[in-house]
């Protein structure tokens, strides 16, 4: 874990969301699923962000502009700096034999990292419009479905899933598939413990995503928090 000022290379649209991209520096880009913290420009608090892409020389997020320190985050040109922590928490088990890739929305944003790690797998991504399955185009190997269907309606069985997105689509994954990997998400504070900003209810369990995740494994399930 490492604390760095990095100078922004672009800010470029894909559909409704914002792909951030940053000089690496002397920042490890961690683990998929594994996040860091962004100190928006003009804000108190850093915004965590799970690492979309790692480029030789570069990190990417993926930013959904939904409040005063994301649309900070998504309005830098390039030149501007921005200090980032980590990378923070633990990432995705990727010891599995048939893995696909199950996302939501802004859930998308780990996983063009995370196919990269994992040889380019099958991914079932879902989204709310078409101007949002924009960003499946980040994603290899991707099937796309638009609201009203659901990814849950054409879910496979058979696959070892790693999901991300929001917490009513985990919650219907986990019944169809109950050892899938689940990204929760939460607000976050600190990225490190201190501030028990980001405790969340898991398998009657209340943990701090931070560090009891992203992934968090017990007997029964194997779940991975991707915070944004």
């Amino acid at each position: 874990m490492r604390r760095e000022r990095l100078s922004v290379l672009a800010a470029e649209p894909v559909g409704p969301y914002t792909l951030l991209r940053l000089e690496r520096g002397d920042l490890d880009p961690g683990i998929p699923g594994q996040f860091f913290m962004l100190e928006a420009p003009g804000r108190l608090l850093p915004r965590p962000m799970s690492l979309c892409l790692a480029p030789a020389g570069e990190l990417g997020f993926l930013i959904d502009a939904i409040g005063p320190g994301t649309r900070a985050l998504c309005a830098v040109r390039p030149g501007d700096e921005i200090v980032v922590l980590g990378p923070l928490g633990n990432g995705f088990d990727l010891d599995v034999e048939k893995p696909l890739l199950v996302g939501g929305g802004i859930g998308v944003a780990p996983f063009p990292h995370l196919s990269e790690a994992l040889g380019a797998p099958r991914a079932l991504l879902g989204f709310r419009s078409a101007w949002h399955a924009e960003a499946a185009a980040l994603v290899p190997n991707a099937e796309v479905v638009v609201d009203p269907v659901l990814v849950t309606d054409v879910l496979p069985s058979g696959h070892d899933v790693l999901a991300c997105g929001p917490e009513p689509m985990l919650e219907a994954v986990r019944k169809i598939a109950p050892n899938a990997q689940l990204a929760w998400e939460a607000p976050m504070a600190c990225g490190f413990g201190a501030c028990y900003g980001c405790v969340v209810e898991i398998e009657r369990q209340l943990k701090r995503l931070c560090i009891d995740g992203p992934v968090i494994c017990d007997s029964s399930t194997r779940a991975a928090a991707s915070t944004r």
